[in-house]
């Protein structure tokens, strides 16, 4: 192991890191570096230095209550009385995260990461349960103080050199989808509800969408075929693929 960095230490909301790591090669500070962008499942974006793992900068990126912010070396400083409690304790990032499995992307030519980000919250309970042999054990979990169409969901795209936010696209609030951007300064994704979109990668303009009938549960990709670009997504039971009309 040449070094490791932990994002949540004691880790008691569930927030594990299943998100995906982007890898950049752009400036930081005015010096070119190798880096490793995460906008982490408990709402701060970090930067790392992926050849050294130095922590560079975190900012929160998505609705969050349970940190003041990060020290000089990433770790979170912790608002008091955040913990799960007998009567629920409401934090946000929700156990679902600010955002999660869903792909993130990064574009070298608008120097932009865009996210799938989630601003919601959860109530946290610990629960007295009695420890049974071979039974399913929880002494915690969570509820939704609020019905999911409250919470907001949008694509963010964010500065890696600052974590400021650049634009916002709000979506259905129940998307999971991942993202994919383009060399024709695009970002393609999908909606619970059965959108497939393109949006402006430099401005988040919608440019096109199209109705699919199924949700976008999965992440875009682009392919070529003798020449020609297609993007394609899944979504319900099937794979929808589209190119420009020649």
């Amino acid at each position: 192991m040449k070094w490791y960095f932990q994002f949540t230490p004691h880790d008691i909301h569930d927030w594990d890191s299943t998100q995906i790591p982007i890898l950049a090669d752009t400036t930081f500070n005015g010096e070119e570096r190798k880096l490793m962008l995460f906008p982490n499942r408990n709402a701060f974006f970090y930067v790392l230095d992926r050849e050294t793992g130095e922590f560079l900068l975190g900012e929160p990126y998505a609705r969050q209550t349970w940190a003041e912010g990060l020290d000089e070396n990433g770790r979170p400083i912790l608002v008091p009385g955040m913990e799960p409690s007998p009567e629920g304790t409401v934090v946000a990032p929700a156990i679902t995260g600010g955002s999660n499995w869903w792909s993130p992307t990064y574009s070298p030519r608008t120097d932009l990461i865009y996210v799938m980000a989630y601003d919601a919250e959860t109530r946290y309970f610990i629960r007295p349960v009695e420890y049974q042999e071979g039974e399913s054990y929880r002494a915690g979990g969570g509820e939704s103080p609020e019905p999911l169409e409250n919470y907001v969901r949008a694509v963010r795209a964010l500065e890696p050199q600052t974590g400021d936010l650049r634009w916002e696209f709000p979506v259905d609030s129940r998307t999971t989808s991942g993202l994919l951007s383009t060399a024709g300064d695009l970002v393609f994704g999908g909606t619970a509800d059965g959108f497939f979109f393109a949006l402006d990668a430099e401005t988040g303009e919608e440019l096109w969408h199209k109705n699919i009938g199924g949700r976008v549960h999965a992440g875009p990709m682009a392919f070529a075929v003798d020449g020609r670009q297609h993007v394609a997504i899944a979504a319900g039971n099937a794979i929808f693929a589209f190119a420009l009309p020649e």
